[in-house]
């Protein structure tokens, strides 16, 4: 009995160590998609987001159907433009 305990020991042991050595391929294997899953992960939560709060899709359909006219894309480069300034400023 005790040699069958010892053979499944030394088993166990080294499927253990196989476990080991897979998961440090699989981390190996999905580095290279952490950042698109980082992505879709922000664009879920931006959908959840929206989806929990629709009055701001609403005001926003709203205000760009007001701004139709030259001086609301005149608005709209503007707000663009300072968009693109604190998205810089951020990441610098």
């Amino acid at each position: 009995m005790s040699r069958q305990i010892t053979r499944h020991s030394r088993r166990r042991e080294q499927l253990v160590a196989q476990a080991a050595l897979q998961r440090i391929a699989l981390a190996r294997c999905v580095e290279p998609l952490r950042p698109p899953l980082a992505l879709a992960d922000q664009g879920l939560a931006a959908l959840r987001y929206l989806r929990a709060h629709p009055g701001w899709v609403v005001g926003g359909v709203i205000l760009l159907a007001s701004l139709r006219s030259a001086r609301g894309g005149k608005w709209l480069g503007r707000g663009w433009m300072a968009w693109q300034i604190m998205h810089a400023l951020r990441t610098a």
